[in-house]
């Protein structure tokens, strides 16, 4: 009976969401580890720490932790991938496969970012910081598009749709907040961890609308909420140091968040009007 009640609880929807929010806390753990420097504890040992698999100081424990993290999270990934061919969902299939794919090559990229980039100045190399950061992004939207396309409910409600973009402008407030835009508050490696986990929320319920609105006969709501995905992605990238971060780049910064935030707000208004005037197709339901 009881083994029959956990196999009822684990379902596939529920163990995807769960792989796509381990994955979205080994982001947030990768950011404060590189921004600790505690990824070059072990750079010259690397995959080992301290001449051993245990590590024997702080900053090798907080890059031996995250290490940990990442392959009990690639083990999750796999297994969704291998539970989707399962299912007859094929979008299920294919982007949980994608992210296996893509898999290898983050371990590796994260294996340079501890090993050869030890031997530039500080330590740091900007295009692999950001390569890094846009595979994570790309794994991250996939196990998103993964739970989503694993949901029974197809056509979800005009609150629903209502609440993904209340949830991506909350999360986007708090990105602002914790990004290099406001000078109050102090760009710390807990500050950047929080921003970005802040920022791939936003990025998980902006995916939600987006594909809940594929159908919707107004085309400006599928451009708004891509054009916010595609801003917030900017606004990302510039959080990772690519460019030296002159006041001209954070008054870029601050507009970028902006007009994503615009967007969302223009996003909720157009599904509301169409709605409204019933244009939106069979995608969104009133309840």
């Amino acid at each position: 009976m009881r083994r029959s009640k956990v196999r009822e609880a684990i379902t596939f929807s529920r163990f995807a969401a769960f792989t796509t929010g381990l994955t979205l806390s080994l982001v947030m753990l990768g950011i404060y580890t590189a921004a600790t420097g505690s990824g070059l504890a072990c750079s010259a040992q690397w995959p080992l720490c301290d001449n051993g698999l245990l590590p024997q100081t702080i900053p090798s424990f907080v890059e031996w932790f995250h290490r940990l993290v990442a392959m009990v999270t690639g083990w999750f990934i796999l297994g969704t991938a291998v539970w989707s061919w399962r299912r007859t969902d094929r979008r299920a299939k294919v982007t949980a496969t994608l992210a296996v794919v893509l898999l290898p090559l983050q371990i590796s990229i994260g294996a340079v970012t501890v090993t050869l980039n030890g031997l530039l100045p500080s330590g740091y190399s900007a295009p692999t910081q950001g390569a890094h950061l846009v595979v994570a992004l790309a794994i991250f939207s996939l196990l998103v598009w993964t739970t989503l396309s694993a949901r029974p409910e197809t056509s979800p409600s005009l609150g629903g749709v209502q609440r993904a973009l209340s949830i991506a402008l909350g999360a986007l407030g708090v990105a602002a907040l914790t990004s290099r835009v406001v000078t109050s508050i102090p760009y710390s490696p807990a500050a950047q961890a929080v921003f970005y986990g802040a920022a791939l929320i936003a990025v998980a319920a902006l995916l939600a609308a987006t594909r809940w609105l594929a159908d919707s006969a107004v085309s400006w709501l599928r451009f708004a909420t891509g054009s916010a995905l595609a801003l917030l992605f900017v606004g990302m990238l510039l959080g990772r140091d690519l460019v030296f971060y002159t006041p001209t780049v954070r008054l870029f910064n601050a507009a970028v968040f902006l007009l994503a935030g615009g967007a969302v707000v223009v996003a909720s208004v157009l599904s509301r009007r169409a709605h409204t005037d019933g244009t939106t197709g069979s995608t969104v339901r009133t309840r």
